[in-house]
């Protein structure tokens, strides 16, 4: 775009100049097409207003210009994808207070799975989130808190009033994420639902991973939709929520068209399709998030991911409400932040401890990752 400008102006430039050797004449210095100067001049000034103005929507340009149905992304739209990424992020500053950053809840935790909600919490945290809660089982709860002194963690998941306990606190959250470690007991399920139709009605961010998509495999109407609600599912939980949705098997030559369609179907909810690129539709426009990573694959990665969108979910749509981007969907530009802090984490890792590259050691690169993607 840069370029093209130039090139506008240095045309500009040149008719403006031809006819310097031509003769004074009553009428002023002018050109070859016999017309004055400063009245050639005068139709600069439009185009210069419209450089500028192209200038300054440029960003909020950058989804028109690159992305639709069956296009890719490369090396170039990722660094355009970033810099509205970067526009989101809250500066740091002794003005505010703690808390203003991010308040993320993560619903999940339960006897077979506290590793899950715990790498989720603790990206939020280290992703730039001021607290981090986790909405256990009360026989999960004491495991989580061992991992870290730095998560709030709540053993109320599984007790007879556990929507009461957890809907004190969503007036206190900016984003909440429904599903890692979760578990598929009924119980668990049911009280996963509620809170999240209780968040919904509190117009705030929800991203669904994990045992959270299983749910929504089984009700799709608990978050169908819903504008601020982000499902993240690798490839076997995306099959299942689309032959769920379209009751026929899914064209995995044509994943592009298949995640807008599914997308569609949840009523333009954000979803992120994890795989070899990540795939992000809000079932208008696909982007395709291709920031390099590794061949390394281990358990948790996804956790880190849905820890992270609920961070940038709050940012962006704080961003948005405030005026900036509104042209563009907040929750795409969250996920596309999230699936490219996960992706040079994993790559970070992976230069370390190549093989045996694990969550714990791709956490470990948050912050650096963060700085080089978004504060660089």
């Amino acid at each position: 775009m840069i370029r093209i400008i130039c090139v506008q102006l240095s045309a500009l430039k040149r008719s403006s100049s031809v006819g310097k050797k031509n003769c004074v004449e009553p009428g002023g210095l002018k050109n070859d097409n016999n017309m004055p100067q400063e009245v050639q001049m005068l139709g600069f000034i439009p185009v210069a207003l419209s450089i500028v103005f192209t200038l300054v929507c440029l960003n909020e340009k950058v989804f028109e210009r690159y992305y639709s149905l069956g296009s890719t992304s490369h090396r170039g739209m990722d660094e355009d994808i970033l810099s509205l990424v970067k526009s989101i992020v809250p500066p740091l500053t002794s003005k505010k207070h703690k808390g203003q950053d991010g308040r993320i809840g993560i619903i999940g935790g339960c006897q077979d799975y506290t590793g899950a909600p715990y790498f989720a919490a603790i990206s939020a945290l280290k992703a730039g989130a001021d607290l981090s809660h986790v909405f256990c089982t009360k026989d999960a709860a004491t495991v989580i808190k061992s991992y870290s002194p730095e998560l709030i963690v709540h053993p109320v998941l599984d007790s007879p009033n556990a929507v009461e306990e957890i809907e004190k606190w969503l007036p206190r959250l900016h984003g909440l994420v429904v599903g890692p470690g979760l578990g598929r007991e009924d119980v668990l399920l049911k009280t996963a639902k509620v809170v999240i139709e209780k968040s919904k009605a509190r117009d705030i961010p929800i991203v669904i991973d994990a045992d959270g998509l299983w749910l929504v495999a089984q009700q799709p109407s608990v978050i169908q939709g819903y504008k601020k609600g982000i499902l993240t599912p690798n490839f076997m939980e995306f099959t299942r929520l689309y032959e769920a949705l379209h009751h026929e098997p899914m064209d995995i030559s044509d994943l592009q068209r298949s995640i807008m369609q599914l997308s569609v179907a949840m009523g333009n909810l954000t979803v992120v399709l994890k795989g070899e690129q990540d795939l992000i539709t809000d079932g208008s426009k696909v982007i395709s998030c291709s920031i390099e990573g590794s061949g390394r694959r281990c358990g948790g990665q996804g956790d880190l991911l849905s820890g992270s969108v609920g961070v940038f979910a709050h940012w962006a749509h704080t961003a948005s409400a405030a005026g900036m981007g509104r042209s563009v969907n907040p929750s795409m530009i969250a996920a596309f932040g999230a699936c490219s802090l996960t992706r040079q984490c994993n790559s970070q890792a992976f230069q370390r401890h190549g093989r045996s590259t694990t969550t714990t050691d791709m956490i470990q690169e948050i912050g650096p990752a963060f700085k080089k993607l978004f504060e660089s």
